[in-house]
């Protein structure tokens, strides 16, 4: 006996031939919100993530399979990231899409335990990370970025005031394409190292006391803190291309200053 499914012939569409001749760079999906095993030092994180999946589609395919994207996320069930395996599994993506050129972004937050200052307390702290990794031409490149909050203060304000000065929590972003591997919590670093004050999210008065004068003895324009990052990048062999944006969410005004430094 015949199952019904087995005589039912099911047209493929999407491998149908277009005639209108005009190739598709990207497409495929946005915004799939998908679980992500994500290697931070030596131990594996569960987090989530909002990715982007897309493929080149030449002139003459009608259409992708865009089934088949999400089924690459499956099989990511049981890996934990890195950058360098993240370049293999975009291979793997091209493969299954019949593409030669793709792109995966894929956001997501992950952790690390710093301790305060003075206290010692122990406590977990959060950033947004991401990847981009693209493959065109025959070339793969794969971008790290983190954003990373911290406390910077108005070197003006200090210079001016008879006592105090403007302060404001700022957003260190930073988009490399590493040479060599590195951790999250490298990356995190260069943002932390370079600020006025970096911010824990669990703290004592004594801990307090060490941030607010911290600061104010290290007062820093966006520029300064701008500057000071891409410096700490230049100086380091596994960094090759980057991108260096700061945000200061100023106290003082309604708006934000901004800096941004690339090398290309």
């Amino acid at each position: 006996m015949t199952h019904p499914t087995q005589a039912l012939h099911i047209p493929d569409t999407q491998s149908e031939r277009d005639e209108r001749h005009l190739a598709i760079q990207r497409v495929g999906v946005k915004d799939v919100r998908y679980p992500l095993r994500l290697r931070v030092g030596n131990a594996e994180q569960s987090t989530a993530a909002a990715w982007d999946l897309d493929v080149a589609l030449p002139a003459e395919k009608k259409g992708t399979h865009m089934s088949r994207f999400v089924a690459w996320l499956e099989s990511l069930e049981s890996v934990a990231l890195d950058a360098a395996l993240l370049r293999d599994k975009l291979a793997a993506m091209l493969t299954l899409l019949n593409a030669t050129e793709g792109r995966i972004e894929a956001r997501f937050h992950f952790f690390l335990r710093k301790r305060a200052p003075v206290s010692g307390v122990s406590s977990l702290m959060d950033y947004q990370g991401r990847w981009i990794a693209e493959t065109r031409a025959g070339r793969t490149t794969v971008w790290s970025e983190v954003a990373v909050p911290v406390k910077s203060l108005c070197p003006c304000s200090k210079e001016i005031s008879d006592y105090g000065a403007h302060n404001q929590r700022s957003t260190v972003t930073i988009r490399v394409e590493a040479l060599a591997p590195l951790d999250w919590a490298v990356l995190v670093r260069f943002a932390e190292d370079n600020a006025s004050s970096e911010i824990w999210a669990l703290l004592k008065r004594s801990d307090e006391k060490w941030i607010t004068e911290r600061a104010y003895e290290n007062p820093k324009f966006v520029e300064d803190l701008v500057r000071d990052v891409a410096l700490a990048l230049n100086a380091d062999a596994r960094i090759g291309r980057y991108v260096v944006e700061v945000e200061n969410h100023e106290s003082i005004h309604n708006h934000a200053a901004y800096a941004s430094i690339e090398r290309s």
